[in-house]
C-alpha cells in the first residue's frame, strides 16, 4: 500500500478561516500513532496550534489507538509538538500575537520520503456574512461547471 495515498485533511478549517500563508511542519509521534496515521485513522477536526516557551504545539488531533497495539499504544487525543524552522516559529509567534491571527492544521500527508507531514496556515477567522460569499461562490462555480457539461 503506497503512503503517498494518506491525505487526511481539515474540511472546516477553510470554510471557518481565511488562509493567509501555508507552511509544512513535521510532527513527533509516538510508536503506534504512525501505524494509525498510515491506515487513515487520523481526524483533524476541532484542532488548532498554540505557543509554549517558543515551541509551537498541536492539541486536538485524534489519531485512533492502533488495533494490534498492546499495553504499548498511545493516547488518541495527546498534544503533539510540531518541528519547524527556529526563523519560521518567530515568524508564526510574531504574527500571532501582534495581529490576533491563528494557526490551523490544513492537511496531514506524508512526504516523499515516507515521513508524516502537517500543513498547516496562518489564518483570520471569518465572519458569518463571508462564509455565505464562500457558499455562493461554490455554487455559481458548480452551475459553471454544469453549463459547460452540456456543451
Amino acid at each position: 500500500m503506497p503512503t503517498s495515498r494518506i491525505n487526511i485533511r481539515n474540511k472546516r478549517a477553510t470554510f471557518d478561516y481565511e488562509l493567509i500563508e501555508r507552511f509544512s511542519a513535521g510532527i513527533q509521534l509516538a510508536g503506534t500513532e504512525i501505524k494509525s496515521i498510515r491506515l487513515g485513522k487520523a481526524s483533524l477536526v476541532d484542532s488548532y496550534c498554540y505557543f509554549v516557551n517558543g515551541e509551537l504545539w498541536l492539541k486536538g488531533m485524534r489519531v485512533s489507538e492502533y488495533f494490534y497495539g498492546t499495553f504499548n499504544n498511545h493516547q488518541p487525543e495527546r498534544e503533539r509538538k510540531l518541528l519547524l524552522k527556529k526563523k519560521e516559529l518567530q515568524k508564526l509567534e510574531r504574527k500571532t500575537k501582534e495581529s490576533g491571527l491563528t494557526i490551523v492544521p490544513i492537511k496531514l500527508f506524508f512526504n516523499d520520503r515516507g515521513f508524516v507531514k502537517i500543513e498547516i496556515a496562518l489564518a483570520k477567522g471569518k465572519k458569518q456574512h463571508d462564509k455565505r460569499e464562500t457558499l455562493k461562490m461554490k455554487d455559481a462555480g458548480r452551475e459553471m461547471d454544469r453549463a459547460r457539461k452540456k456543451f
